[in-house]
């Protein structure tokens, strides 16, 4: 049923700290780093075979979730169902997604690469954190400046 092992979905309550710490300690590069809808999530890879590692500031708990692409998201499903396994289904950027826990715990998804474009689509994009935004106070009028030195 499972094609290949596309993403690891890695909580984390700290996004940008957790991205520099794979990019400075594990050599890994960022692809990506977006906010939006209350969370962030970054790419990260650590080669350019494996699993892209995507950050998520929005999952709950700290098992990593592993998402496999399959041929056909119905069948995977319906297989799912079939063994007795509840998924939730959801949308991601590439397509039909399903999510399960599996008896021990362990966290997988199966998605059907229905948009193939969007693997690009935030690629290169680095979102910074929004610090406060500081206005430099308006100046207070000083005494007038005499430009002849007689005076």
């Amino acid at each position: 049923m499972f094609r290949t092992l596309d993403f690891v979905y890695v909580p984390t309550d700290d996004v940008d700290a957790t991205a520099r710490s794979y990019v400075e300690g594990l050599g890994g590069r960022l692809q990506w780093k977006v906010r939006g809808m209350g969370t962030t999530v970054a790419c990260v890879r650590v080669d350019e075979d494996g699993p892209a590692i995507l950050l998520a500031g929005h999952l709950d708990g700290t098992v990593p979730i592993l998402v496999y692409r399959v041929d056909s998201y119905a069948v995977a499903v319906d297989a799912l169902g079939a063994a007795g396994i509840e998924v939730d289904e959801l949308e991601i950027p590439h397509g039909p997604c399903a999510s399960f826990t599996a008896p021990g715990g362990q966290r997988y998804a199966v998605y059907e690469l229905a948009r193939p474009e969007a693997a690009a689509h935030f690629d290169g994009r680095v979102d910074e954190p929004e610090g406060p935004v500081t206005v430099p106070a308006p100046l207070e009028p000083g005494p007038p400046t005499n430009p002849d030195p007689r005076r």
